[in-house]
């Protein structure tokens, strides 16, 4: 299954979960999609038809959107 990866305010990216190194795991998740877009699950929420999922739960969904929590800020 592929997989679009709608990083808000950046881009979006393909991915194929066939080609996930998931570490033996028979089932892709959330958190090994946001590694794949180089982002930590510590630094961004992501959603599925507008609803925030466990970065651990197994990929369900071919469309998911990622919000980052913090980005830049004033030194």
């Amino acid at each position: 299954m592929r997989v679009t990866v709608d990083v808000k305010g950046e881009r979006s990216h393909e991915i194929d979960l066939e080609k996930l190194d998931t570490d033996r795991r028979a089932d892709p998740t959330y958190a090994d999609l946001l590694g794949e877009v180089d982002l930590s699950p510590h630094e961004v929420s992501v959603l599925v038809d507008g609803r925030p999922v466990p970065e651990d739960q197994p990929v369900e969904s071919d469309e998911v959107t990622v919000l980052r929590l913090i980005k830049g800020g004033r030194q």
